[in-house]
């Protein structure tokens, strides 16, 4: 198997990927548009002195990876981190070495060291964010309801919407982005 590294190296990088979208590009630059990255220069600063590259597993059609893409792209740029992605569907060996509760939920982050080794990551959603879907998730009427494919379908759409509009939704995608990368870096 290919290490992180490898992958990161074959990797397109993240403002080139979100151009080449055909699913949620519109949505994720308006989260990308949208989001003003808060004033952190020590952040910042500590990003830019141990310069992390950050890995990401990813798909244009997730919703998750719409939201997160957008705001880590924003704290790449401002810190000038080399940010790759790869495509999960097409790289099994690689997500399935990073699965959420046994799925291949994305996106995730895998933060490198100079040296290439993983030293830490990130994914696939907020807690915050994650607490929502659950909420969300407990209004379903029963799998078996008749009306429940109709429900899901308008649920993932509703977040959707959220995510590429709720502006507490990018904050808290921020913070857990930033705790993520301070824990790794640190």
């Amino acid at each position: 198997m290919q290490t992180e590294l490898d992958y990161f190296v074959q990797g397109v990088p993240l403002a080139e990927y979100m151009d080449q979208m055909t699913m949620l590009k519109d949505n994720s630059y308006r989260v990308f548009n949208g989001f003003d990255l808060p004033t952190d220069e020590e952040f910042m600063q500590l990003l830019q002195e141990k310069n992390p590259k950050i890995l990401v597993i990813t798909e244009d059609w997730c919703g998750d990876a719409m939201i997160n893409n957008a705001i880590l792209r924003k704290i790449a740029e401002a810190a000038n981190l080399d940010v790759r992605t790869v495509l999960r569907d097409q790289n099994l060996d690689l997500i399935d070495a990073y699965l959420t509760n046994g799925g291949r939920a994305i996106p995730i982050y895998i933060f490198l060291s100079d040296a290439g080794e993983v030293i830490g990551q990130w994914g696939p959603r907020a807690p915050e964010l994650q607490a929502y879907v659950m909420k969300m998730r407990e209004l379903l009427p029963e799998k078996d309801a008749p009306d429940f494919d109709e429900a899901q379908k308008e649920m993932y759409m509703a977040i959707g919407e959220e995510n590429a509009s709720n502006e507490q939704f990018w904050n808290w995608v921020y913070a857990n982005q930033k705790e993520a990368l301070l824990a790794a870096i640190r």
